[in-house]
C-alpha cells in the first residue's frame, strides 16, 4: 500500500489525532474542522463509510463528494491525470481551492459523480494534513449539516442531531470563532480554460 509522509504541525494535539485517526482506520465516521467549514468525513477509499455518509446526508447515488488530499503526490494517485496548468495553480492558490477532474482512481464509484470526475481539495489546515498523513488515505468532506445548503463555520454552529451521527467528533479548534468561507471550485472546460464553479 502506498503511503504518504507530512509533517505534523507542533500545534496539533496529539491525542487528539490519534483518535480520530483510529476511527478512521475502522471505519468510522468523525466530525472535525477543515480549512472551510466543519464537516463529517470518513476514510475515502471505505465504501461501506462512503455509504454511511451518503445515508446521513441524504445524498443522491449520482452526485459526487468532495475529497480532501494532503499533497501533490497523494492527489496525482487518485486522479487520472493532473493537468499542468491544474498542477501550477494549485502550487500559487492562496484561498482553499477544489479542483474537479474528469476521472478519479482508487476511489469506490460512490464517491464519483455520475460522469467519473471527482471534486478534490489539497488541504491547507494542519489538522487535516496530519490526519490524512496518519490514515495514508484520502478523506471525505461533506458539510456537517443534514440541511441541504447550510454550512456551519464553528462547532457551536453544529446541531446536536449531526453529533449524535458521528462515531468521534474532533477536539481540535471546537473554540474558534473565526468565520469560515467554502472554498473555490474549479475545473478545466473543454479548451483547457479555468471555469469556475464558485468563487
Amino acid at each position: 500500500m502506498m503511503t504518504f509522509t507530512n509533517e505534523r504541525a507542533p500545534m496539533v494535539q496529539n491525542y487528539d489525532l490519534e483518535g480520530a485517526s483510529r476511527a478512521l482506520r475502522e471505519g468510522k465516521l468523525i466530525l472535525y474542522p477543515t480549512d472551510t467549514v466543519w464537516s463529517i468525513g470518513c476514510d475515502a477509499t471505505n465504501l461501506r463509510a462512503v455509504c454511511r455518509i451518503r445515508e446521513i446526508k441524504n445524498i443522491r447515488n449520482n452526485d459526487g463528494l468532495e475529497v480532501l488530499v494532503n499533497s501533490i503526490s497523494m492527489l496525482k494517485s487518485y486522479v487520472r491525470h493532473l493537468h499542468p496548468r491544474l498542477e501550477t495553480l494549485l502550487h500559487y492558490h492562496v484561498r482553499p481551492l477544489t479542483i474537479i477532474y474528469d476521472q478519479g482512481r482508487q476511489l469506490p464509484n460512490s464517491i464519483l459523480e455520475a460522469d467519473g470526475s471527482v471534486a478534490v481539495r489539497l488541504v491547507q489546515d494542519e489538522y487535516c494534513k496530519a490526519l490524512i498523513d496518519e490514515l495514508g488515505h484520502p478523506i471525505v468532506a461533506v458539510p456537517a449539516d443534514l440541511r441541504e445548503g447550510f454550512y456551519p463555520p464553528s462547532f457551536g454552529t453544529i446541531s446536536s442531531d449531526v453529533v449524535a451521527k458521528v462515531d468521534y467528533v474532533s477536539r481540535h479548534r471546537r473554540t474558534d470563532r473565526v468565520i469560515s468561507e467554502l472554498s473555490v471550485m474549479v475545473r478545466l472546460d473543454e479548451k483547457d480554460e479555468l471555469e469556475f464553479i464558485r468563487e
